[in-house]
């Protein structure tokens, strides 16, 4: 299937690319997201979400979107719902410390590659929001705006924020100071306000800006 490039996008995320998968044979199809990649601190998460070939599931998880268009309440309302509908799901991540040795995109491959990793029946077919997952054998599809478009995708979306919101909630306690519990570890202004005040901390992505020395 050829990469897609997309100008008009649909009010709510649907099962097309999803059903002409499965009308092709490929009936274990996963959608991929991350969640932090433009992050300051903290790791990478990424979401698969194998969903059943079922239009009913449309309705299942009809308040499911992008998880950037959900409030913090309603992403975790639906991660319960879309953990119970799908036929498999998991959750992986990639590390502050991976994301400086190798570069933020090839951590976030990694995440989605242990996501996938984790999922006993492997995906025969990959739906991924925008990337190309590197050194992967599975056929894929990167679709721009996928999490807007593709159901799966939008699902997986979710299950890697709540996740890493959770993660980053957790580091607040660890690190106090920063505000992670609020920014979960974005460029805002108190977060660039904290790093001034006391300079970074372990989970700091030592190699982004503004946290990246001058060579």
């Amino acid at each position: 299937m050829p990469r897609t490039k997309i100008t008009n996008l649909p009010d709510k995320p649907h099962i097309e690319y999803e059903k002409r998968l499965w009308e092709e044979g490929f009936q274990v199809v996963a959608g991929l997201d991350e969640a932090g990649r433009g992050a300051w601190a903290g790791p990478v998460f990424a979401a698969a979400v194998v969903l059943p070939s079922d239009e009913r599931i449309c309705n299942l998880l009809s308040g499911v979107r992008d998880s950037k268009r959900m409030t913090a309440r309603q992403r975790e309302r639906w991660e319960s719902c879309i953990k119970s509908a799908s036929v498999a799901w998991a959750v992986g991540s990639a590390s502050h410390t991976e994301i400086d040795a190798i570069g933020i995109v090839p951590a976030t491959c990694l995440a989605m590659q242990r996501a996938i990793d984790q999922i006993s029946n492997p995906p025969r077919y990959l739906l991924v929001d925008y990337i190309n997952i590197e050194d992967c054998s599975s056929p894929q599809l990167s679709i721009p705006k996928g999490d807007c478009q593709s159901l799966s995708i939008a699902a997986a979306s979710v299950l890697a924020k709540v996740g890493r919101d959770a993660f980053m909630v957790k580091m607040d306690g660890q690190y106090p100071g920063y505000g992670f519990a609020r920014h979960k570890g974005y460029g805002t202004a108190l977060h660039s306000q904290a790093i001034a005040e006391l300079g970074p901390c372990e989970i700091h992505r030592m190699s982004f800006q503004p946290l990246k020395q001058p060579v």
